[in-house]
């Protein structure tokens, strides 16, 4: 490669490293929040498809995107622990029975 003399990455103008951590923080919790969604689908799924209670499933789906709608907007995880933890009862409940 050519030498074009030596790089002064401190001194670019440009360089906005809070913004690159505040995306990076953005990024991790909807990939947090979208994989919350995904398992308590999957707990829908599984209390319809192989447990054979479709009704049951039902809540679990509504649940699932009530939980996943206030995080996305606000970024808050608590959302999502709480429709986790009403998915995983409602399958521990279908599970059990």
């Amino acid at each position: 490669m050519a030498d074009h003399g030596t790089v002064q990455y401190e001194t670019a103008t440009g360089n906005d490293y809070p913004a690159h951590e505040e995306t990076y923080d953005t990024f991790v919790k909807f990939a947090f929040i979208g994989s919350i969604h995904v398992i308590n689908l999957l707990l829908g799924l599984t209390v319809g498809g192989v447990m054979g209670h479709w009704m049951a499933s039902i809540p679990v789906f509504l649940i699932a995107i009530i939980g996943l709608i206030p995080g996305l907007v606000t970024g808050s995880k608590t959302s999502s622990y709480v429709a986790f933890a009403l998915c995983f009862l409602i399958f521990a409940f279908n599970g059990l029975s």
